[in-house]
């Protein structure tokens, strides 16, 4: 019986293909570079530092917030600078099985392997990066890269935990601008589902989508459920949950930033000039459909009286509309008096 093998880490995947991309890099310059979009013309590599910084808090976003079992938090990120030509994921398309795995359960292990075949067949993968999760549902990660002409965008992703199947990320943002790098960028991110599982709370069980959906931007009114966690009827647009900042910095010789066991540090602290105005998203009471009326109470010959009830299913919260009566009453005439 063959032994059993050790599942490798996250830490040791991204090592491993590290390598690999770092072995790619002396053959990129020999592909053709498509003509439909501008073309970085910068001479010299350009060195980035990344901010996450998670804005996921009770007061922004207090429709059925976890607070235990798991609490809000973000997961490791991890992403890709590249070519015009390559995609690791798309809004409005179909998620990977890479992509899949990491945005219902955080494992990049597959996800990593697309990024290895990219770069083994169309070349067009320079290097990966990755960040330590954050413990809460506010706080920061930080990570350094770099990028070059041939390859100078660069896309992540950030899990949701717990979700079903959420995650924040980038896209293909371009660092290049003509001949010369972008300074600095920052984006406001919003939560997208990957189409792969149809949970509508955070803390939804595993239930899978057949047949699979395609990657879609979640609003303050889609999914139109009412169970949706994100579902926020009275907002024209969700808050950003979440967002980034890249910074061009001076040479270092740091080319990647392996993941750290996440901890208490990552906390984003009080007071913090990142941290953006305080949001309080005000969420209305939220109560049952009415119970039957129930039996007529009263002498025969006289008329009586009948209730009928219903229940809270969300408390309000950031100066919401107050819960209406969930008590009722009407006059009625007993039946079957003798």
């Amino acid at each position: 019986m063959e032994a059993s093998r050790k599942t490798p880490s996250f830490s040791d995947a991204l090592r491993r293909l590290l390598v690999l991309m770092l072995t790619l890099i002396p053959a990129v310059g020999s592909m053709p570079v498509p003509t439909d979009v501008p073309m970085c013309t910068a001479s010299e590599t350009a060195h980035y530092s990344l901010t996450f910084t998670g804005k996921w808090t009770q007061a922004a976003f207090p429709k059925q917030y976890p607070i235990y079992r798991p609490p809000a938090q973000w997961s490791n990120l991890i992403g890709v600078t590249h070519s015009s030509d390559y995609h690791m994921w798309q809004s409005n398309e179909f998620a990977s099985n890479g992509v899949r795995e990491f945005a219902e359960k955080g494992e990049a292990w597959t996800i990593m392997k697309e990024v290895e075949t990219a770069g083994e067949r169309i070349q067009s993968v320079y290097g990966i990066l990755s960040a330590p999760a954050v413990v809460g549902g506010s706080g920061q990660m930080d990570a350094e890269f770099e990028a070059f002409a041939r390859h100078s965008y660069l896309s992540f992703m950030v899990r949701l935990v717990p979700s079903p199947d959420w995650f924040v990320g980038v896209d293909g943002v371009d660092l290049c601008d003509g001949d010369r790098w972008k300074d600095k960028v920052t984006l406001e991110l919003f939560p997208y589902d990957a189409g792969t599982d149809s949970g509508f709370t955070f803390s939804s069980p595993n239930f899978e989508t057949i047949p699979q959906d395609r990657i879609t931007q979640i609003t303050s009114s889609f999914p139109s459920h009412p169970a949706n966690s994100f579902f926020y009827p009275r907002l024209k647009h969700l808050p950003p949950i979440a967002k980034v900042t890249l910074t061009k910095i001076k040479k270092t010789n740091q080319i990647i930033s392996l993941p750290l066991e996440p901890t208490q540090s990552n906390l984003l602290p009080t007071g913090n000039e990142i941290e953006d105005k305080l949001i309080n998203t005000p969420l209305d009471c939220e109560v049952s459909p009415w119970s039957p009326w129930g039996l007529c109470k009263g002498k025969c010959g006289d008329s009586g009286v009948q209730h009928r009830t219903r229940y809270v299913i969300m408390h309000p919260a950031n100066n919401g509309a107050a819960c209406p009566l969930l008590d009722e009453e009407r006059k009625c005439f007993p039946d079957n008096c003798l």
